[in-house]
C-alpha cells in the first residue's frame, strides 16, 4: 500500500489567503501533488480523501470541482474512489486544503530504491512557488500526472520523484540514498537547487546516460541534466 499526502493553506480566494486564486485552482494542484507522488512510486491510487478547512458552499465545491478536475486530467476517474470533509460549524477566512491518496502496487512496480551506479538525473520542470505558479503552468514550464505516466511508460527509467518545497537538491539526495547511492551534483546548472517548487513544479528522474535523449524526445517540458547516481 502506497499513500501520499499534500497541503495548501493560506492560498486562495478568502479574505486572509496570501495568494489570490480561485478555489478550483487550489484544488486542482492540491490533489496534483498526491496524485504525483503515488503514481511516482509505481501504484494505482484507489482512493482520494480530502479534507477541506472551509465551508461547503461556495469555497468547498469549487475546491471538490479541480480536484475532480485533476482526477479526471489523470484519466483515473473510473477508478479511484473520492470521500470529502468540510468545516461545517466555525466561519473560516482562510483556505486551508488537505489531500490524501492511496494506492496498491505489487513488489515488481513498485518505484523506489531501483536507481543504479551511473544513473543520471534529471529534472522535469522549473521551480516556481506562489503566484508564479499559474503562468508557469500556461507557458508549460511544469509537469502534471500526464507527464508522470509518460515517464512511467518507459522501460529505462528508474525512478521519479516529485520536488516540492524541499527543492531539488533534497529530492536528489532522497532518491541516492533510497538506492544506497551518492549523489553528485553536476556543473553549470541553469536551475536553482535549493529553491522550493512548489505544487510539485519539478519532477526528479533517474536513467542510463546513454538513454537521456530519450528523455528529452518524451517530454514537452524543459528538461536538464542535474547530476550523477554512484
Amino acid at each position: 500500500m502506497v499513500v501520499s499526502c499534500d497541503s495548501a493553506g493560506g492560498i486562495g480566494p478568502k479574505t486572509l489567503d496570501r495568494v489570490k486564486v480561485d478555489g478550483r485552482t487550489v484544488g486542482r494542484f492540491t490533489a496534483r501533488v498526491a496524485l504525483m507522488e503515488a503514481l511516482s512510486a509505481g501504484a494505482d491510487p484507489i482512493c482520494l480523501a480530502n479534507t477541506l478547512a472551509v465551508e461547503p458552499e461556495p469555497t468547498g465545491i469549487q475546491i471538490i470541482k479541480g480536484i475532480r478536475d485533476e482526477v479526471r486530467y489523470a484519466r483515473l476517474d473510473s477508478r479511484i474512489i473520492m470521500i470529502q470533509s468540510t468545516e461545517k460549524n466555525i466561519p473560516v477566512s482562510q483556505t486551508g486544503v488537505g489531500v490524501t491518496v492511496v494506492g496498491t502496487a505489487t513488489s515488481r512496480s513498485l518505484k523506489i530504491g531501483r536507481c543504479r551506479p551511473g544513473d543520471a538525473v534529471v529534472a522535469i520542470g522549473i521551480p516556481h512557488v506562489g503566484d508564479e505558479v499559474m503562468k508557469a503552468e500556461k507557458e508549460r514550464k511544469i509537469p502534471d500526472t500526464r507527464d508522470v505516466c509518460g515517464l512511467l511508460s518507459l522501460p529505462f527509467i528508474h525512478e521519479i520523484i516529485p520536488v516540492g518545497s524541499q527543492g531539488i537538491l533534497h529530492e536528489a539526495l532522497t532518491i541516492a540514498g533510497d538506492s544506497n547511492l551518492r549523489f553528485t551534483l553536476g556543473r553549470d546548472l541553469r536551475l536553482d537547487v535549493t529553491r522550493s517548487a512548489g505544487p510539485a513544479t519539478v519532477a526528479l528522474c533517474a536513467c542510463r546516460p546513454l538513454l537521456l535523449k530519450d528523455v528529452f524526445r518524451s517530454i514537452e517540458k524543459p528538461v536538464n541534466l542535474i547530476g550523477t547516481l554512484n
